[in-house]
């Protein structure tokens, strides 16, 4: 678990569905992302999966104890590389409030300073600019542009809607004189 000024972040909870649901069955939700909006018996199910995982860490609001987005985390491959992936989705209603890069800041501190990581990585979107203005923050530097790198939806005659994919990244060694923790 982890702990910031405005956040917390943990595991999954299976509790934590309801707000799961509130912003994963929204259509806008996935604008950027691989899905469709689900249902309140797919979130239970979805919490109760992530709940026995280690990918997926739910941000918990500590004004209220709500459940406002969660971040995706994970190491690459090959495991000697010391890489970590980092993804987020938050609920729009928290949207633009600073959030998502205080928990991303938390959890490129924890993969430098716990895990030893070498190298944090994230995607988005050229398009998502709230997304890669995110990364930014947190000290990530745009490495790459990946034309027509992924596509997670077929038009009407079954072709790939292919899509753009920036990469961004931050090496251990970039923290040098970077603050961490939010200004």
């Amino acid at each position: 678990m982890l702990s910031t000024d405005h956040l917390i972040i943990r595991p999954f909870l299976e509790s934590d569905y309801k707000d799961l649901y509130e912003y994963l069955s929204l259509k806008e939700t996935y604008r950027f992302e691989p899905g469709e909006p689900i249902s309140l018996k797919e979130a239970k199910k979805l919490c109760l999966e992530r709940a026995k995982g280690t990918d997926f860490w739910a941000v918990i609001l500590k004004e209220n104890k709500k459940l406002i987005g969660h971040v995706s985390f994970l190491q690459t491959e090959p495991k000697f590389f010391l890489t970590w992936e980092i993804g987020y989705i938050f609920n729009p209603a928290f949207q633009n409030k600073g959030y998502a890069s205080e928990a991303t800041r938390a959890i490129i501190k924890y993969a430098f300073t716990i895990l030893g990581a070498h190298r944090v990585i994230g995607y988005c979107n050229p398009e998502n600019i709230p997304s890669w203005k995110v990364l930014e923050k947190c000290g990530m530097k745009r490495e790459a542009l990946f034309r027509k790198r992924a596509f997670f939806r077929k038009n009407e005659s079954g072709e790939p809607l292919w899509f753009d994919a920036c990469e961004y990244a931050i090496l251990a060694e970039d923290l040098t004189g970077f603050r961490l923790s939010p200004e």
